[in-house]
């Protein structure tokens, strides 16, 4: 299990089989927050494709090609966030997050990508990190300058949202980038 402490209420930490149903409850309490801009939110109708997800996740990590972790404010889900699309020759990854409504704008998610990105670049030795978000998710775009990343183009017409094609921006993030920003 990876467990990482953001502060005394807050840990991000790889789910477990047990974490399925209050998975699926975060989940299913924000579908209409969360659905507009994750398509897995749509496909998630009952606990077992929580549990379904956790055990893929569990292998992923195993497999060192992907890392899910929960947001736990004092031990209840709030959030998710990962890594995905793990590269180990160029040493790069996507990440990803969601966090409830309740708990937005609070500062939780920033902490926590904050030191997730340390525990990436550190730990795991990623070189870059990128975030991909569909040009209307206004909020994604605002977490990824927060974080420092840079605008490093669009892929046009390359995501599907709510039925319509629309374009991805990605926004990247070097490891000597992070570290300078740390330092000052």
């Amino acid at each position: 299990m990876v467990s990482i402490p953001v502060n005394d209420n807050i840990t991000l930490r790889t789910y477990v089989r047990e974490d399925a149903d209050a998975l699926f409850a975060a989940v299913n309490g924000m579908r209409s927050h969360l659905g507009p801009w994750l398509d897995w939110v749509g496909y998630t109708t009952k606990p077992e494709h929580s549990l379904q997800f956790i055990q893929d996740s569990l292998h992923q990590l195993e497999m060192q090609e992907a890392l899910a972790m929960g947001i736990f404010y004092d031990g209840v889900i709030i959030g998710g966030i990962g890594m995905h699309q793990w590269d180990h020759r160029v040493k790069k990854a996507q990440i990803g997050y969601w966090l409830t409504k309740d708990h937005e704008g609070k500062g939780i998610l920033t902490e926590s990508l904050k030191h997730f990105f340390d525990f990436l670049f550190g730990k795991i030795g990623l070189n870059k990190i990128e975030i991909h978000f569909v040009a209307a998710n206004k909020r994604s775009a605002k977490v990824a300058e927060r974080m420092g990343c840079q605008i490093e183009g669009v892929l046009r017409q390359s995501a599907v949202r709510n039925g319509s094609i629309e374009n991805v921006v990605i926004a990247g993030l070097l490891k000597t980038e992070w570290m300078a920003a740390v330092k000052a």
